[in-house]
């Protein structure tokens, strides 16, 4: 029996323009299981990054209820969300979102000291070597390609172990060949480490590698 790793329950997010009040997500209901891999797809501004940020606790929701590994993260502050993150969520966006001054092996070793914990610097080095850039360990994020920077993002999420890896369009920004190799590397990684994978994603390539998709509708889940 797999056990829920995310649940929403009547999840609903409203944001207030200067003219009007505007519906983002509308009675939300979902639930993912352990280890599963999880493609939220649909077009722009159907909510399904505003949906991911808050299964994430990067925000709050305007009505309903998140658990995230069996804690109700809506009732959490943003430093007890933010611990839960640093513990047992990995991210992977569309930008990379590398640290420019630091090398490749610095950025992947980031999340250790974000816990306040010493670099594991083997496993850092592990990582890398298995996202094919063992030879690119001290470089800057700048003399990487962006297939590169992209994979040691994916080395850098998986530093943690986490339970819950949420990856935000994260073949955006590369070419058709680089984004398969990183697509593969995702669900290479998925699997070693039994992670629960939830996908933000217009690449109908990689929602079809998931094992659900959840195609969004102005503001609504309709499962496929």
């Amino acid at each position: 029996m797999q056990t829920s790793v995310i649940k929403a329950n009547s999840l609903s997010k409203v944001v207030s323009t200067n003219q009007e009040q505007l519906t983002i997500l509308d009675g939300i209901n979902l639930d993912i299981k352990t280890g599963e891999s999880v493609a939220i797809v649909g077009s722009s501004g159907a909510g399904k990054s505003t949906l991911m940020t808050l299964l994430a606790g990067l925000d709050t929701p305007t009505t309903g209820s998140i658990e995230l590994l069996n804690q109700d993260i809506t009732a959490l502050d943003d430093e007890a969300r933010a611990a839960i993150r640093s513990e047992f969520v990995g991210f992977v966006f569309q930008s990379f979102l590398l640290i420019p001054s630091l090398s490749a092996l610095e950025n992947v070793t980031l999340p250790c000291l974000l816990k306040g914990e010493d670099e594991d610097v083997e496993r850092a080095k592990q990582l890398l070597s298995s996202v094919g850039l063992e030879h690119r360990m001290h470089h800057s994020p700048a003399q990487l390609s962006g297939g590169e920077q992209q994979r040691v993002a994916l080395a850098r999420a998986f530093m943690i172990q986490p339970k819950v890896l949420f990856a935000d369009e994260p073949t955006g920004n590369l070419d058709q060949q680089t984004a398969e190799k990183v697509i593969e590397l995702l669900f290479e990684l998925n699997k070693q480490h039994g992670t629960t994978l939830v996908l933000v994603t217009h690449d109908m390539t990689l929602a079809e590698l998931c094992e659900r998709r959840i195609r969004m509708h102005a503001g609504q889940l309709e499962e496929s």
